[in-house]
């Protein structure tokens, strides 16, 4: 039995994308920015995606830049904004942001930059007043997670936006792990960037996009030929958008229902992991993505059964998820983010995350629940076993 519980790091492509994706390469693969009828029809193409997308989020249609992902929107987010000043300013981010965030913030602190990384608390929440007292004169953006992809805490993005809008800094939000599972809307969201990606909703890979509030200006990180808006030079990735279109469209109709269903399993599967002993789960429970279940191994003494060694048994059982924790040269570094949520080197070792998506029946999480408690105590076993 083959079961797949990775969702969160890449979705099999749905076939309606695939269709989207070979019509543009077979038969509409002109160059959008042309003036004849081929680039006419690629135009056609393009600004249906860009439709779809928006529609998805509750956006004006050229809100949307088209980008190759959400690794590109989240660094247009942020240098866009700090390259459009001529001295270096303050930009607040939190301690559990993706890398792509946190590597442009650590460009821009080696540019000047002045950066504050707020605390989270043990499941992983920025708190309000924590953010209100990180605010400066010079503070001209924030950026927040608003689903952490690790842990699965969502932030009180609503809170943040609107103290960050009082101060009257900026603010964006890497909405990747969240856009297509939770209802979005720009509309009444106090947020004036947003960052999603094709792949995370059963789109193809390479195509991403970021919400631009209008009136919101952002210097290109790119120098050429203007397109997108002036914002993101270079032809555009038609087929990868066209799919990103037409998955944003499903995702859409399909969040009502299908938002719940991942809710009901995801739940049924916490429950039923909550109970193998020393398997602790982290992140917020309560306030979580739908699809998203992450815990850490806490028992034994001695040498660690590791994030990653689950990982490739469970992948032995026919079963794939992912672990937190990253291995360099041989060298098992601490997740990050479970450091910034107080955890210990060793148990920030030790993360395993399961993420469902669409195709997650009932039996994939009831087996999962029996295999997941068996590997962990072959496991142990093994390890106790080597340091006889």
């Amino acid at each position: 039995m083959q079961v797949y519980l990775d969702y969160s790091a890449t979705t099999p492509p749905r076939p309606e994308a695939l269709a989207a994706v070979h019509a543009v390469m077979a038969e509409q693969w002109g160059n959008p920015s042309s003036l004849h009828q081929w680039g006419n029809r690629a135009a056609t193409v393009l600004e249906r995606a860009r439709s779809q997308v928006a529609a998805l989020i509750n956006a004006p249609i050229d809100s949307i830049v088209f980008t190759s992902g959400g690794t590109e929107a989240d660094n247009l987010a942020l240098m866009g904004v700090a390259h459009h000043y001529r001295h270096p300013q303050h930009l607040i981010i939190s301690s559990v942001e993706h890398s792509a965030i946190e590597k442009p913030a650590q460009q821009l602190e080696r540019a000047g930059w002045q950066v504050t990384r707020l605390p989270v608390d043990g499941w992983g929440r920025v708190q309000a007043e924590e953010l209100k007292q990180a605010l400066r004169d010079n503070t001209v953006l924030v950026s927040i997670i608003f689903g952490q992809s690790e842990v699965g805490t969502l932030q009180p993005i609503e809170v943040l936006g609107q103290i960050v809008r009082d101060h009257g800094a900026l603010f964006h939000t890497d909405a990747v792990q969240v856009a297509g599972r939770l209802p979005l809307d720009v509309q009444p969201l106090p947020v004036d960037l947003l960052s999603v990606s094709s792949h995370k909703i059963y789109g193809p890979q390479g195509a991403g996009a970021l919400y631009r509030r209008p009136g919101v200006e952002l210097t290109p990180l790119l120098a050429g030929g203007g397109q997108e808006f002036g914002v993101r030079s270079g032809t555009q990735a038609l087929p990868a958008i066209a799919g990103f279109g037409v998955a944003a469209a499903l995702a859409a109709d399909d969040l009502p229902h299908e938002t719940l269903r991942l809710i009901r399993l995801r739940d049924r599967l916490f429950d039923r992991l909550a109970q193998v002993p020393g398997l602790r789960p982290t992140g917020d429970r309560r306030h979580r993505l739908p699809h998203h279940l992450s815990f850490c191994l806490t028992s034994g003494d001695g040498e660690l059964v590791s994030g990653k060694t689950l990982v490739r048994q469970m992948n032995l059982a026919g079963i794939g998820i992912s672990a937190g924790a990253a291995c360099h040269s041989g060298q098992l570094t601490p997740s990050p983010i479970l450091k910034a949520m107080g955890y210990s080197d060793r148990e920030a070792k030790c993360s395993l995350r399961l993420t469902l998506g669409r195709h997650t029946s009932l039996e994939d999480i009831d087996w999962t629940a029996q295999v997941l408690p068996q590997v962990i105590e072959r496991s142990l076993s093994r390890l106790a076993l080597s340091q006889v």
